[in-house]
């Protein structure tokens, strides 16, 4: 094995570490130590890589996103562009255990957002790769004659703001919604403009 997958190994293994771990028990609590720990490395070799908590932090939250992007995108060119809009609108909620791990690294941000400059910065810009990503697949679609022409921006921060109002709820379990409701619910506003069947796609 070379350096360089080495080194991209050990940094994969890191990264996927300090999701668990802030997800887990939050990232106020974490201590490089821990991370070290479940990554099974070595605390210099930890700060080799990232040499902050904050720094670490971020490129968690961005390793996070990057993975569950390129499962969404998997067969962008064999598939209906309505099967990837909706495995894009299923992977913005909580629907099993890794995205629930997302959701609670997402929450985390937030709420450090609400303190830290830097850190709002870097979750505006979160948000803005959010947007490019389902904004995307939308203008994929209508390229392609599958979609009906839309405003692709409006209905992108749509898909985001239904996304993570349904999404804080069914993290919080609240009774009154299940991920079906939230999926259907939030598909029934995006089908419309889209000349869309209002039953989301089967993967």
């Amino acid at each position: 094995m070379s350096t360089k997958v080495r080194t991209a190994d050990t940094r994969e293994r890191i990264l996927t570490a300090a999701c668990e771990v802030i997800a887990e028990i939050g990232f106020e609590k974490i201590r490089m130590r821990m991370v070290a720990e479940r990554a099974g490395v070595s605390t210099a070799l930890l700060h080799y890589h990232f040499d902050t908590r904050e720094k670490l932090f971020t490129e968690a939250m961005t390793h996070s996103f990057a993975s569950t992007a390129l499962d969404a995108e998997r067969d962008v060119e064999t598939v209906p562009a309505a099967v990837v809009l909706a495995r894009i609108v299923r992977s913005l909620l909580p629907t099993d255990p890794e995205l629930r791990q997302d959701w609670r690294l997402w929450q985390e941000l937030w709420a450090r957002a609400l303190r830290d400059e830097v850190t709002r910065v870097f979750a505006v810009d979160l948000y803005a790769q959010l947007h490019a990503w389902v904004a995307g697949a939308v203008r994929r679609g209508i390229e392609s004659g599958e979609f009906t022409p839309a405003d692709v921006d409006d209905l992108s921060t749509l898909v985001l703001s239904l996304s993570d109002g349904y999404g804080i709820r069914l993290m919080l379990r609240d009774p009154a919604v299940t991920l079906d409701s939230a999926l259907s619910s939030i598909w029934r506003q995006v089908a419309p403009a889209l000349g869309l069947p209002d039953l989301v796609p089967a993967d």
